[in-house]
């Protein structure tokens, strides 16, 4: 199996600038980031913890907002 050197990234890293442009480039890190952050903490299991929590207790300023946004709408 090939060693991946600098040159190789660079190489990868400017054909990829030129499909996706300037503009989406930053998103697709974030969205690759994001995902790989969101696997790690699947297998983890963290995340199933926190989401028990937020299901148990919701917060009381989110319910007084959804409220609020109901009212206005049947105004």
């Amino acid at each position: 199996m090939p060693n991946v050197g600098p040159l190789e990234l660079a190489i990868v890293l400017i054909i990829a600038l030129v499909i996706f442009g300037p503009k989406r480039l930053p998103e697709l890190g974030r969205s690759v980031g994001n995902g790989i952050r969101e696997f790690r903490s699947s297998i983890s299991g963290k995340d199933d913890e926190e989401e028990k929590r937020e299901l148990q207790d919701p917060p009381d300023a989110a319910e007084q907002v959804e409220g609020e946004v109901v009212a206005q709408n049947r105004s």
